[in-house]
């Protein structure tokens, strides 16, 4: 079966002209820096330039920076390769004309994050491919939620063909992330390093690995083009709003569909990063991919292993980063930041702490915009100035049932206010 869906993935990437690449860790023993001085060439021979080509040729310095990050480039994927997995899915067809769900999960238009499908929904059982990588030694793997989301089959292939039949052990829609595990001989399993996505910077470089198109072990590489973006989830409420994944890493390393569940690396060969999501008008990349940060990772994995599910806590607000515009048409300093309370969900958290919506109509530019409500400029101590402060906050640092206090501007007035976080609501516990 893997080979003819091989075929048929080669057919068709052949007539599409695309490739890409994705993203999972083995352990990695040396970080990239004593890599590539232990791979830096001994002897390299530089040819004598000459008057025609004496601009052209690279300074022999340049010749060995280069062939050690290339080498460099090469032991990580050597190293880490052994964790990358192929995922494949097999989705029947609802027959009983009673499903709610559709098969892969949508996003808001602009993003896609779906995995590499080969057949369409209206001819039957679907077949798509996704990535993975490798958790631990007892067989868990790592990959999207929407990768084996109503999966009545998972098929893992690791880096040397071995296949094995896997199953679902939890998944997290509000972070798109799961977990499968695979019964198969302990030295096959090669577990990943996690970094920290906290210590991430813009300009970094990192590496993709995994499965684009069906493509096995391709590797691709880029640098973080940008840090703490919000990312819509698969989780939505029962009033059909999405939740947000905070702190998700930009990165223009190609990703395209069958990357998803896949990680993305560091140049230390530690996982940075979950690819999940990618913009783009014609389902391939285009320069802006989206990963899960590793740290929000490390903490929903081991509870979806111990529980199947993770309970997320939940203010119970839509708001918005508070611009210079908004704060001048409420009165408040050009410079004022936070997170402006646009709705408070009835009898949400924030609904039982008294927490105050926008009640009135401006125009801004041209459009209509709300304004009035609270700002929300910090949570237990911890400044708040855009809307992924605040989520990050919650998400990473907050349990369900604790308490926690903001400090907010009413009417220009700084106050306090406590709020009990309660779980999550979705669409499927109304």
């Amino acid at each position: 079966m893997k080979r003819e869906w091989t075929l048929l993935v080669v057919a068709m990437t052949i007539m599409a002209l695309l490739l890409s690449g994705c993203a999972v860790v083995g352990p990695a023993a040396q970080t990239v820096a004593s890599t590539i001085a232990a791979n830096a060439p001994t002897d390299t021979h530089t040819a004598t330039p000459t008057a025609e080509s004496s601009e052209t040729i690279l300074p022999p310095e340049t010749a060995v920076d280069i062939a050690s990050m290339e080498q460099a480039f090469v032991n990580i994927y050597e190293h880490v390769n052994p964790s990358v997995v192929n995922i494949q899915v097999v989705i029947q067809p609802d027959t009983t004309g009673d499903s709610q769900t559709t098969p892969f999960p949508e996003l808001p238009p602009g993003f896609e994050f779906p995995p590499f499908q080969f057949q369409p929904p209206e001819t039957g059982p679907q077949t798509a491919l996704g990535s993975g990588f490798v958790y631990d030694k007892k067989g868990h793997i790592i990959t999207n939620n929407h990768v084996v989301a109503n999966a009545d089959k998972i098929t893992v292939i690791f880096a040397d063909d071995t296949e094995a039949s896997a199953t679902l052990v939890g998944t997290d829609p509000d972070s798109d992330l799961a977990v499968i595990k695979v019964d198969v001989d302990p030295e096959k399993l090669v577990p990943v390093q996690f970094g920290d996505s906290d210590a991430l910077k813009v300009g970094q470089i990192v590496v993709a690995i995994g499965n684009p198109f069906g493509l096995e072990g391709s590797m691709t590489t880029g640098i973080v083009s940008g840090l703490g973006r919000l990312l819509p989830a698969g989780a939505v409420t029962p009033s059909g709003q999405r939740f947000s994944i905070p702190d998700v890493i930009q990165t223009d390393a190609a990703i395209n569909p069958g990357n998803s569940g896949g990680p993305l690396l560091n140049l230390k060969g530690e996982v940075i990063g979950v690819n999940t999501a990618i913009t783009s008008p014609v389902r391939g990349s285009s320069g802006i991919g989206y990963a899960v940060p590793s740290n929000i990772v490390t903490q929903v994995v081991p509870e979806l292993i111990e529980k199947g599910h993770v309970e997320h806590p939940w203010l119970g607000i839509s708001g918005t980063t508070l611009s210079a515009e908004l704060a001048e048409a409420m009165g408040l300093d050009h410079d004022q930041r936070g997170v402006l309370v646009v709705e408070v969900v009835a009898n949400s958290p924030a609904d039982k702490a008294d927490l105050r919506g926008s009640d009135t109509q401006v125009t801004i530019d041209g459009l209509q915009a709300r304004v009035g409500g609270d700002v929300i400029v910090g949570i237990d101590e911890h400044p708040v100035e855009e809307f992924d402060d605040l989520l990050a906050y919650i998400v990473r640092e907050t349990k369900v049932g604790q308490t926690v206090v903001l400090d907010i501007l009413r009417d220009g007035e700084p106050m306090q206010v406590e709020v009990t976080l309660e779980a999550r609501p979705t669409a499927n516990n109304e």
